[in-house]
């Protein structure tokens, strides 16, 4: 049974940073009868950014244990983030979505089917080639196993996210295991991190609704807090503070989040 739920075709994820080459692959995905859908996009923090998107239909199969798209079609040089270090992030996903790199350089085939790729296209993309690669697409996702999820229990999530944060022109990935705390900033979240803080435009409000099963919890309007590095609830002037680690960081916590804060507290030092 494959971890593809509709039949009538597949949803894919095209990525190229040339408007040329893009548009060629996103042609040629659009003439093969198997594929229903095509998100592009030219850089591969972009592509990244499907992981969190508000996409219904996205957010629909991950709600289902399943990869966010099918497949991606993949550049391999890009500026910044690489298609290979993306490809490395979608692989990280259980389930992952099948790897197809599109690009004209053949030097780094051994490196992609390293990484499980299951077809490495050459450019100029031609149809009957990538015909060949959809094709096997199809046999690899057939062959995968459907997730399991037990009755009445949430579907498989992923161990670990990665954000992708740029800074001066570069892209960089932080495994939200590193993240100790986050501070609301208008539209964007500062991450604060084991090696400094990072600023990414997600609202505060989104992280909360995607981190909740990780341990995450809102303690403020502007905090949300790794609930497992808290070692202490403590009273102040102001009101409640949260001392974060070993490093004597304190954090406010609001009196709407204190009960709430106080419950998650308890029930964490009973189960461990």
């Amino acid at each position: 049974m494959s971890t593809h739920e509709d039949t009538s075709g597949l949803l894919v994820l095209a990525v190229d940073d040339e408007p040329h080459g893009l548009s060629e692959l996103a042609h040629c995905l659009e003439n093969n009868p198997a594929i229903r859908r095509i998100f592009t996009c030219t850089d591969a923090t972009d592509a990244l950014r499907l992981l969190a998107s508000d996409d219904a239909e996205v957010r629909y199969r991950k709600d289902r244990g399943l990869a966010p798209v099918d497949a991606v079609f993949a550049d391999l040089n890009m500026p910044g983030l690489s298609g290979m270090e993306m490809s490395r992030v979608f692989a990280t996903l259980n389930p992952a979505p099948v790897l197809v790199f599109v690009t004209g350089h053949p030097e780094e085939a051994v490196n992609a089917f390293d990484l499980g790729a299951v077809d490495y296209v050459l450019k100029p993309c031609k149809q009957e080639r990538l015909d060949k690669a959809i094709k096997r697409v199809l046999q690899s996702l057939q062959a995968a196993p459907a997730p399991a999820a037990p009755a009445g229990q949430e579907p498989v999530k992923t161990d670990d996210e990665v954000i992708a944060v740029e800074l001066a022109g570069n892209t960089k990935l932080i495994p939200r295991a590193n993240v100790r705390w986050v501070e609301a900033q208008g539209d964007y979240a500062r991450l604060f991190t084991t090696d400094g803080s990072h600023l990414v435009r997600i609202p505060l409000a989104q992280l909360e609704e995607r981190w909740e099963k990780a341990g995450f919890v809102r303690i403020h309007r502007s905090y949300l807090v790794a609930l497992q590095l808290i070692t202490e609830l403590r009273m102040g002037q102001g009101g409640y503070q949260v001392v974060i680690g070993n490093e004597e960081k304190l954090l406010p916590v609001s009196r709407r989040h204190t009960r709430e804060l106080k419950d998650r507290l308890v029930g964490s030092s009973r189960n461990s």
